[in-house]
């Protein structure tokens, strides 16, 4: 989508949209829309809205927040991704041949400033904390030097772990597509997939292991999977792992470690939770930090009041069908909600993909690799696709039941305005709660 800074949206009208009250011009038409190496230093990052349960009940799972209008409604405030002069070539950091040619055919000519900065402290084997938005090359930042140094001895192992399978399966791809000319192996392990092929796999030596935590810690469990044998462990998202519980299940992996293995931290927030457990587990680390703007600059946002009688999935159906909708994502917080309205959309003949606990790993994966590559332009899902995915041009973020946190909306809005382009983001509200 082009760069530009409004778009006159005029949906259709269902005859049950006359009471509506969403935002409209005054046209009647309805506008749609530095380095930073340091030692360990607290970046803070926004502070949670409090959330209330849904349908009385508690936990996490099934909270939302309270609607935060003036978090919900902004003017895009177009940035200007200045043009990034690398310090040193691919080349002059020292990587690979192997790697160089690899990433020639990739079409990588200069590294992005996350890697050039990241790369030197890597190869000199620093525990490391690496700070970037999402889309700026972040895993090839940790990924090119780590390979540099499994190819330049062929007995070194690491590990990875993604909060979730699709970030892993797309780690894993990474890792495929730059070392398709050598002897490297990988491997992915990952819940919703058949644990036996994994055992299968695993049989055989493997350079480099991708998984979620929850699975690997079934196969260190049963002796598939030996800790004591890896090199570097990275963690990948790490704000996300955080949120999500996964604290104690990365312990009891570190814990099973070597004392000297090389241990990094990636993530695309910094906080005081990250800051205090990468105190207690990385060894004199380096934070890197490479943040453009805000994740949300290039996103015009507003909100969508709808009354009780109003139908939200009809009110989004139209929104959908609008020209000015090229790319978009839909985010609803339960898999039965996604389910919902995926049934509904297809029934009123709108293409959709949806991606959700209840689909199975190759289901998922195919939804999402059908809306990278347009099969598809309309993807329903859940927060698995929140956060870490690289999934360019989305024109369009639509949350249609509200997050569950602040920090879940700036991800699910982060999805679009990337690379310098303008996004739109909407967030369903019931009538009457603005004041």
């Amino acid at each position: 989508m082009q760069d530009k800074a409004s778009v006159n949206f005029e949906p259709r009208k269902p005859k049950h949209h006359t009471n509506s009250s969403r935002p409209s011009t005054p046209g009647g038409k309805r506008r749609f829309g530095h380095e930073s190496d340091r030692q360990m230093r607290s970046q803070s990052r926004p502070q949670s809205s409090q959330s209330h349960p849904v349908n009385g009940k508690s936990g996490r799972g099934n909270m939302t927040m309270k609607p935060d209008f003036d978090l919900f409604i902004k003017k895009a405030k177009p940035t200007t991704i200045e043009e990034y002069k690398a310090k040193l070539s691919f080349v002059e950091h020292g990587l690979h041949e192997n790697l160089i040619d690899a990433l020639h055919a990739k079409n990588y000519v200069t590294p992005t400033p996350i890697q050039d900065k990241v790369i030197p402290h890597l190869l000199a084997g620093r525990d490391l904390i690496g700070i970037a938005n999402t889309g700026t090359g972040k895993t090839a930042a940790f990924l090119l030097p780590l390979i540099h140094k499994t190819l330049s001895k062929m007995d070194r192992r690491v590990l990875i772990l993604a909060p979730t399978r699709e970030l892993a399966l797309q780690i894993e791809g990474e890792i495929k597509g730059l070392t398709q000319n050598s002897k490297i192996l990988s491997t992915i392990v990952v819940g919703g997939m058949p644990i036996t092929r994994q055992i299968e796999s695993l049989k055989k030596a493997r350079h480099f292991i991708v998984g979620t935590t929850g699975r690997t810690l079934d196969l260190i469990s049963q002796r598939k999977i030996d800790l004591s044998t890896f090199d570097a462990i990275v963690l990948d998202e790490m704000d996300q792992m955080l949120d999500m519980g996964f604290l104690k299940d990365i312990k009891k992996i570190l814990a099973g470690s070597k004392k000297n293995r090389h241990l990094l931290f990636f993530s695309a927030t910094m906080d005081k939770n990250i800051e205090k457990v990468a105190f207690e587990l990385l060894t004199d680390p380096i934070q890197v930090s490479v943040v453009i703007g805000q994740t949300t600059d290039n996103v015009e946002q507003d909100v969508i009041e709808y009354s009780p009688n109003e139908d939200k999935i009809a009110i989004l159906a139209d929104m959908l069908q609008s020209k000015e909708v090229t790319k978009a994502l839909v985010f609803e917080n339960t898999k039965h909600g996604v389910k919902k309205i995926e049934k509904t959309l297809l029934a009123k003949g709108i293409t959709v993909a949806a991606i959700h606990g209840n689909k199975n790993q190759n289901q998922r994966q195919k939804a999402l690799d059908d809306f990278k590559t347009g099969r598809v332009n309309i993807l329903l899902a859940t927060n698995v696709a929140a956060r870490g995915l690289d999934i360019p041009q989305v024109s369009h973020v639509f949350n249609i039941s509200l997050p569950q946190s602040r920090e879940d909306y700036i991800h699910r809005i982060g999805r679009t305005g990337r690379a310098g382009n303008t996004g739109y983001a909407f967030t369903f509200v019931p009538k009457g709660l603005r004041r």
